[in-house]
């Protein structure tokens, strides 16, 4: 297996990167490691009924939306960026 480190901009190890083959073979190997990735792109139900609700509300009412400029000049004078 040939790994190659990944380091910051003072050398500190930061990743891994894992060939394709070799990274199907652990996946294989250790049936896991599959079930993990698997988990890492689902998106919990909780989440995707937050999102309808919300699309739900604006088909409701689309004229009850904040610009995105004036959000941001919002946060900018509260928190000083």
């Amino acid at each position: 297996m040939k790994l190659q480190y990944i380091s910051d901009n003072k050398g500190k190890t930061t990743g891994v990167f894992i060939p394709i083959q070799d990274w199907e073979y652990l996946k294989n190997k250790y049936e896991e490691i599959g079930q993990e990735e698997k988990n890492a792109f689902e998106i919990p139900e909780w989440q995707k009924e937050i999102v309808r609700q919300r699309l739900k509300d604006y088909k409701n009412n689309p004229d009850n939306v904040l610009e995105w400029i004036d959000i941001q000049k919002e946060i900018e004078e509260k928190y000083g960026f």
